[in-house]
């Protein structure tokens, strides 16, 4: 058997037990479960490289795979209408996280890459954002390093604490949207976030995986503006636009809103498929892929990488929190 096929076995067998532990209790969901185990699993064992590298593969794939079931949930207005209602929050953030992160990157003695990397990864999607963002950079390998680092972190505590908090504040299903998916730097723990939301309220909301889709889509003008930086500076473009297009654009979006207009239509409950099958699924693989993921924090890389970068990610992300919150409170009414 191939590393590839046990890697997928791991993920998908692993993510049954994390959503029966979180059908089991109303305190976290099966998600963050799937990750938090495989965390755990990581740095209690000796695995292979090679095993993890492919099990890293397989979580991404399966985190595309989540992501357009989880169109099939909504319906297209939903998406153009809610998630273009943060949009004004999100390039607000956008905005600030680059600032922060530039600003205080300087005065902690970080190079110019580390920080708008910093910036970019909790201003957009995490890992996706810095890995597109290293390419345009030609970040060097240590920076990525740091980058990845310095928000990992504090993703993770988002993702665990963010449903308490808005809960504790008395937030409405579509303002733990826009905090979760403006505020929470990677999809996966969008989702996991979603999901204890839900365990804990009771309900089935999808408003925070809406306002993310939105929000990784700015990963396209975002890579182009600095791309043109760096042609505008003297920098050679060796790809070519319509190529750096082609690699940054999120394919898995476009599906997913073609799955929603899909469900729009009513093409699903014509051929006979009921809405539920979509809602446990993606739900399924979303923790499947947080499995994948899970093995590739080591508890000994966020002491080693430095403290600096970790500072830097935290300063930056308490800044785009307290800009979420701050919003959600004096837009409240306009939110709903």
């Amino acid at each position: 058997m191939s590393k590839k096929t046990t890697a997928l076995i791991y993920c998908l067998a692993l993510a049954l037990g994390a959503l029966w532990l979180g059908g089991k209790q109303q305190i976290i969901g099966g998600p963050m479960i799937g990750l938090l185990m495989s965390m755990l699993l990581v740095n209690a064992l000796n695995m292979e490289e090679e095993f993890k590298k492919q099990a890293l593969a397989v979580g991404k794939k399966l985190l595309d795979f989540g992501i357009i079931l989880a169109g099939g949930t909504l319906h297209f207005s939903q998406i153009l209408g809610f998630g273009s209602k943060a949009l004004g929050l999100l390039l607000l953030n956008l905005v600030l996280a680059f600032l922060v992160a530039s600003y205080f990157g300087r005065r902690l003695g970080l190079s110019d890459n580390t920080a708008k990397l910093v910036g970019g990864g909790t201003a957009i999607c995490g890992g996706t954002a810095i890995a597109t963002l290293a390419t345009i950079f030609k970040a060097k390998e240590e920076e990525i390093a740091y980058a990845l680092t310095a928000i990992f972190l504090f993703d993770v505590l988002a993702a665990l604490g963010y449903p308490y908090l808005a809960k504790a504040l008395g937030m409405s299903a579509n303002q733990f949207g826009f905090l979760a998916g403006s505020a929470i730097n990677d999809t996966s723990s969008v989702a996991a976030a979603q999901e204890t939301f839900n365990v804990l309220m009771g309900i089935e909301a999808t408003q925070p995986i809406t306002v993310k889709m939105t929000r990784i889509m700015l990963l396209i003008p975002t890579s182009l503006f600095f791309a043109f930086r760096q042609l505008g500076s003297g920098e050679k473009d060796q790809d070519g636009l319509l190529k750096t297009v082609q690699r940054i654009f999120p394919w898995a979006i476009l599906w997913f809103m073609l799955m929603a207009l899909f469900n729009s239509l009513g093409f699903f409950s014509f051929i006979g498929i009921p809405g539920k099958v979509f809602s446990l699924s993606y739900k399924y693989f979303i923790t499947a892929a947080l499995v994948g993921i899970g093995l590739k924090i080591r508890f000994k890389d966020l002491l080693t990488q430095g403290a600096k970068p970790i500072l830097l990610g935290g300063i930056t992300w308490l800044s785009l929190a307290l800009s979420s919150l701050i919003f959600i409170f004096v837009f409240r009414n306009f939110i709903g």
